[in-house]
């Protein structure tokens, strides 16, 4: 099997600030990493090769720094990398980057055939979710959501069989291949990395295109171009307010309280038994 894995490359969001002025991420107040969902959908693929055999790509779209994203996946298993990354695709929403994703795609699946593709559930910085699906859609293959479990995959049928998360409860799904799955960090544990691993990340050089190396494409659905998505605003949600507290004798604190239930009466609701 060849399982190609979409890796994004994402600010800290543990660390990351908001600026005041411009309303905007700055993104250098925190270090640059891999998606974590991201990483957990590359240790599936690794899990399904240790069962079926074959090779697992990646693939990202972002500055040439990007690279160190690509050497954290071919240190968690990944065989090698690849980085789409030109001045045009800047300023992508979901829509112009599953476009710019789709035609790298096709190209590597001309160069070796695809039968599946791997999505983290959404990137932290965006959390959208749709990139994946917007990927499935483009390429014309079937899109499979919030997948918590591959729990079988039949190379002689070219079947998968998926367990995904639903709001109340879950889903059995069998699909043919090749398809896109987008997974759920419970899917699996992100293993220690082998030494052999380590060394070959560090030394690996990945495989680098800009947008002169795709056959057909319309640049218009590409970057800032091809995004009709605005963002308005950004802003940091103000702190919730602590809890008030009571003092003085029980009588004092029975008033304290009534009188704050009276200031906040409009906002309480009160229905009578039938």
């Amino acid at each position: 099997m060849h399982i190609v894995v979409c890796v994004k490359q994402v600010p800290d969001t543990k660390i990351i600030k908001i600026n005041p002025k411009t309303n905007t991420l700055d993104r250098r107040s925190a270090p640059a990493i891999l998606n974590p969902y991201d990483a957990h959908a590359v240790q599936e693929a690794v899990k399904i090769r240790e069962i079926t055999g074959g090779t697992i790509s990646v693939l990202s779209m972002g500055p040439p720094q990007a690279t160190e994203i690509i050497r954290k996946s071919v240190e968690i298993g990944a065989d090698r990398g690849y980085l789409i990354s030109d001045r045009a695709f800047a300023g992508a929403d979901t829509l112009a980057t599953s476009y710019a994703l789709s035609k790298a795609l096709e190209k590597i699946n001309n160069e070796h055939p695809v039968d599946m593709i791997i999505c983290g559930k959404h990137a932290i910085d965006g959390d959208t979710g749709q990139v994946g699906p917007g990927i499935a859609r483009r390429m014309d293959i079937p899109p499979i959501t919030n997948v918590i479990e591959v729990s079988e995959v039949n190379q002689k049928e070219n079947t998968v069989l998926i367990k995904r998360k639903l709001t109340n409860g879950y889903e059995l799904i069998q699909s043919n291949l090749p398809c896109l799955l987008t997974v759920e960090k419970e899917i699996n544990d992100i293993d220690y990395s082998p030494m052999p691993n380590m060394i070959k990340a560090a030394r690996y050089e990945p495989i680098i295109w800009a947008v002169s190396d795709f056959e057909n494409v319309d640049r218009s659905q590409m970057g800032l171009k091809g995004s009709p998505t605005i963002v308005g605003k950004m802003f940091t949600p103000p702190r919730p307010e602590g809890g008030k507290r009571l003092d003085g004798t029980t009588d004092e604190q029975v008033k304290q309280l009534m009188e704050l239930l009276m200031e906040k009466k409009d906002l309480l609701t009160i229905q009578s038994a039938k």
